[in-house]
């Protein structure tokens, strides 16, 4: 039975992106950037907001599977591991301002409906993942999240985007730990419904 899942990399302090709207601070290293994979592996289809869509498009053409014959291998092997797991998924994209989207199986809708969803993640095969915590907290509030996955950075940003709904309560229960050479720790959850 496939699940929704919640997958973010996040400040020490809980934030997904700082007050500047940047998250340069969670690039991940190729030891995490693999685990992220290995956690996405799971996931047919991806639900994303405008601007978590407009963050990730850049996976469709970047990191191709080979180098131009005699060009040098510019990205690392996580990196074109991420890249065809990104492009071999679905995505679905909800935003009321974009007019079209620009990559392959991606679909554009104008609205987050609960139910849909639902019925998108009864009938899949495969996981499905919602991405960015605007997004994630529509979900939340809509009781939809089966499981929370959080790449905790060592950095307190002090202040930005939470990761996490701050005006809602999640009750999780922890199923999984991973401490990386970095300082990341990976934090698997379910979550615990009333």
């Amino acid at each position: 039975m496939a699940r929704l899942r919640y997958l973010m990399l996040m400040s020490l302090d809980g934030y997904a992106v700082d007050a500047h709207g940047r998250f340069d601070w969670a690039a991940p290293d190729e030891e995490v950037h693999q685990a992220v994979n290995d956690t996405s592996r799971d996931v047919g289809t991806y639900l994303y907001g405008r601007r978590m869509y407009e963050t990730m498009a850049v996976w469709q053409t970047m990191a191709p599977d080979e180098p131009a014959p005699g060009e040098p291998e510019e990205d690392s092997a996580a990196v074109r591991d991420f890249a065809r797991l990104w492009r071999a998924a679905d995505k679905v994209v909800y935003s009321a301002s974009l007019d079209d989207v620009a990559t392959p199986r991606t679909d554009l809708v104008d609205r987050f409906d609960p139910g849909e969803v639902r019925a998108l993640v009864d009938a899949a095969e495969r996981d499905v993942a919602v991405s960015g915590p605007t997004l994630a907290a529509t979900a939340f509030a809509a009781g939809l999240v089966d499981a929370v996955q959080l790449f905790v950075v060592p950095v307190s940003v002090g202040g930005g985007l939470p990761a996490l709904p701050p005006d809602q309560r999640v009750d999780l229960r922890l199923t999984g730990t991973r401490r990386f050479a970095s300082g990341v720790v990976q934090l698997d959850h379910d979550v615990v419904r009333a």
